[in-house]
């Protein structure tokens, strides 16, 4: 049974959620956000928070967890926002944000060029790293992803993009 499915959603104050039978709109000053509301789950609306309730169904109160969790991720993200960072490490590697275009050097015989979907945002403080930003938590994980998927870290000399959490295991060199 899931525990956090029990845990009201609080909405903080400028956020405003609408409910119109499956869809759940959230507008905040970062954006707005909407998603469908699975079947077996019931909404509640009172005073500055969202409930969930699960229907008859027996694994409703998996998907109430879900949503719950889904719907969590909106109010943050319309109200403060989230955001990932990436670190490359190799010589000769380097990227340069251009408006929603982000230029990758990393080895290759020609640059990369990326171009970022709506809604996400790219700072490049230095020139080894690289700074995402959006109200969408899934879709800035998948730019993430995709970014990382140029050129992955490599367990030998650690070259590559990584995560800017993200412990890479080195291994040890062949010997003698």
């Amino acid at each position: 049974m899931s525990r956090v499915a029990k845990y009201p959603v609080k909405v903080p104050s400028g956020v405003d959620i609408k409910v119109d039978g499956d869809q759940l709109t959230v507008k905040g000053g970062q954006g707005t956000l909407s998603m469908t509301v699975h079947s077996d789950v019931e909404l509640g609306q009172e005073e500055g928070q969202l409930t969930f309730q699960p229907s008859e169904s027996a694994k409703s109160w998996a998907m109430v967890g879900t949503t719950r969790a889904l719907v969590q991720n909106l109010v943050t993200g319309v109200s403060e926002g989230f955001t990932k960072s990436l670190e490359i490490n190799g010589v000769g590697y380097r990227a340069q944000a251009k408006g929603q275009t982000l230029n990758l050097t990393l080895g290759f015989s020609h640059p990369v060029e990326y171009t970022l979907p709506d809604g996400v945002a790219v700072e490049t403080p230095k020139n080894t790293t690289i700074v995402l930003k959006s109200a969408d938590k899934q879709m800035l994980g998948q730019v993430a992803a995709e970014i990382r998927a140029f050129r992955p870290p490599e367990p030998y000399k650690g070259k590559g993009i990584r995560y800017g959490d993200e412990q890479v295991r080195r291994k040890e060199a062949k010997k003698k």
